[in-house]
């Protein structure tokens, strides 16, 4: 029954799973679909010019499928990374811990073997440093890998 269906479709079968890929896009993260839903709509275009030709078989279009796939998402990605590098006006954006260096706080427990804890407005955030009570006023100055690090104010 299904490969009568698709039998029948011919290049709109390529039209279709496209259109699926377009639309998975839209539920799943990231953007790796997207450029093989345009692969597929690609192929679909193809096909339809095609369609009838000898050589146009199955074979040949899912290998047609595979080299566009390909194509499309190495395309994607130097769009992307191209993208990536561009200046904004504001470089510290979705980069909350970067914003926090050269701000002052008090500990809120000791530095006690390099780690201690400190708390900015409603987050208590993981530092390093040099060993000191809690309640010193210390300053922020660079962040690495999720933790403030720090130095007396």
């Amino acid at each position: 029954m299904l490969l009568h269906i698709f039998s029948e479709l011919g290049p709109w079968n390529w039209m279709l799973l496209g259109f699926v890929l377009l639309a998975a896009e839209i539920l799943v993260s990231g953007v790796f679909l997207l450029w093989i839903g345009i692969a597929a709509l690609l192929t679909g275009a193809i096909s339809i010019q095609l369609w009838g030709k000898d050589f146009w078989s199955w074979q040949v279009q899912v290998l047609v499928f595979l080299a566009l796939s390909l194509i499309s998402a190495y395309a994607g990605k130097r769009l992307m990374d191209s993208r990536r590098n561009e200046e904004t006006d504001q470089p510290l954006l979705n980069r909350r811990a970067e914003q926090l260096v050269g701000r002052t706080a008090r500990l809120e427990t000791a530095i006690e073997n390099g780690f201690g804890r400190v708390r900015l407005d409603d987050t208590i955030w993981r530092v390093s440093g040099p060993d000191m009570a809690a309640g010193a006023q210390v300053r922020i100055v660079a962040v690495r890998n999720g933790t403030l690090e720090i130095e007396a104010a």
